[in-house]
């Protein structure tokens, strides 16, 4: 993609929403030998400041800084999927209802989300995919008084975390999480950072954001990905945005 779209003037540029910091994503950024800038955003800033809210979201920013598609789905990688099955192999049969989900609730139009880039690439601003800052505004997400909260509690949470107060940290997060219950960045952050603490020899504990089979009673939080997933509708949680 950046080959086709950079030398017509866009620059793609991703942020790895890491709590743990670069040590944490250098091996996956390594793996995936990305010819753009990689950013490692340790504080969460992509959710406040952008209203990021799940991964992937893409942000478009035009070359005089505004803003001309807000936070939304962005794939445009390998189906999840297939990137799940590059995973070790293990007999947790929790695994089959993650297929179940993915295939039911989870879609992404990739296609057209790579096409869209292309034509605002080839366009700019002419490009019909490109906004007017009433439509941003108006597909911006609100900030009332809840969500700002969660924020000061998820920031909160992660300042304690990484200052080894893991129960306060925990209990910090379970706050943000009832808060802003839609926010799974929030959630998927805390979820990881548990499921691999607890999981510590397979390197793909933190994608697996649920409890380890047979330690149920050790998870210290009221939902987890498959609970949580299971009860939307198909479509809900990268919902469309054209």
């Amino acid at each position: 993609m950046r080959a086709e779209v950079h030398p017509k003037g866009v620059e793609i540029v991703t942020v790895c929403l890491e709590v743990t910091g670069a040590e944490t994503a250098r091996p996956y950024i390594e793996a995936a030998h990305p010819e753009h800038p990689s950013l490692i955003d340790v504080a969460h800033e992509m959710d406040s400041k952008f209203g990021v809210v799940n991964i992937p979201n893409g942000v478009w920013i035009d070359e005089n800084g505004m803003i001309v598609r807000p936070a939304e789905p962005a794939s445009s990688g390998a189906p999840v999927a297939q990137r799940r099955t590059r995973g070790p192999v293990t007999n947790d049969p929790r695994l089959a209802k993650l297929d179940e989900l993915v295939a039911t609730r989870i879609s992404t139009d990739r296609d057209r989300y790579s096409a869209a880039i292309r034509d605002w690439a080839e366009k700019g601003a002419a490009s019909e995919y490109v906004l007017s800052p009433d439509e941003v505004i108006a597909r911006s997400i609100p900030r009332p008084a809840e969500v700002a909260e969660a924020a000061a509690h998820f920031e909160l949470a992660e300042h304690l975390w990484r200052q080894g107060a893991r129960d306060a940290a925990l209990a910090q997060f379970r706050q943000a999480h009832r808060l802003q219950p839609d926010n799974w960045t929030y959630k998927r952050q805390a979820w990881s950072l548990v499921s691999a603490e607890t999981d510590g020899d397979n390197p793909m504990a933190r994608f697996q954001q649920w409890p380890k089979l047979g330690h149920e009673d050790e998870w210290p939080f009221e939902s987890d990905w498959l609970r949580d997933v299971e009860k939307l509708g198909p479509g809900q949680y990268y919902p469309q945005s054209w």
